[in-house]
Formats: C-alpha cells, structure tokens, sequence
C-alpha cells in the first residue's frame, strides 16, 4: 500500500542549513512564515494571530534508511530506535512543530519558534487541542 502526500505550502525561514537548525524550538528557533499554495485560501480562512497550530512537514532532507540513532546525536547515549525518538531521520519523515500564530498575511502565516528549515514542505495544519474552537 502507497500513500500520496502533497504539499500544501512550505516553510520560509533563516535556517538555511540543517547543521544551524536547533533540534527542538525551545532551543532558539526563529520565527518562521507558512506560505501556503494560494489554492487553499479558503481553508486557512479562519486562521488568526494567537492561535496555537500543530504543523506537519515533509523533513525532505532526512535520511529514511535510519532505524537506530544515538538520540539528539549524542554518542554517550544508547543507540535507541527511531520511534523511540524525535530523531528526523525515520521512515516516514514527518515533523510535528507546535506554533503560534504572530500574523496573517493572506495565505502566508507568521508563526512563532520553528525548527524547521527554508523550503521544508509544509503537509497540514491542524488547531492544537487546547485552541479548537
């Protein structure tokens, strides 16, 4: 069984290069826009500053053929499996970022600490439990 994802906008951000990305956005991650395909006006529509969104990527530069990491690439540690982790480098490369909305601009979302870098592709957005409305 295949699945086919396609993106729905990507990621503009200063992280240009993996090797500058923190690991989590608590670590000093920069703000970042969500430019989404202007196809998709509408279901952003209800999209505001404030709001708290869970933001799916497509890790396009990870290594899917990784089953076992050292976590957060310290070699003290155990070798842990990957789902076991937050290790990008899994099978299925998705990442899972909690933001908050700064600004509206049309179908581009300024958000608060993202780790994710410049073009990463951008899968969905869902509200945060807490922010449903």
């Amino acid at each position: 069984m295949t699945f086919e994802l396609r993106p729905i906008g990507h990621v503009e951000s200063a992280l240009a290069d993996l090797d500058d990305a923190p690991k989590q956005a608590d670590e000093g991650a920069p703000d970042a826009w969500l430019v989404l395909d202007p196809a998709l006006r509408e279901a952003a529509a209800d999209i505001a500053p404030g709001d708290e969104l869970v933001v799916i990527t497509w890790l396009h530069e990870s290594d899917r053929d990784v089953l076992v990491v050292h976590p957060r690439s310290d070699p003290s540690r155990p070798p842990t499996g990957v789902f076991s982790t937050r290790s990008p480098a899994r099978p299925n490369p998705l990442g899972l970022h909690t933001v908050r909305v700064l600004a509206v601009d049309g179908t581009r979302i300024h958000v608060d600490a993202l780790e994710a870098v410049d073009g990463t592709p951008v899968v969905d957005l869902k509200p945060t439990l807490s922010s449903r409305r």
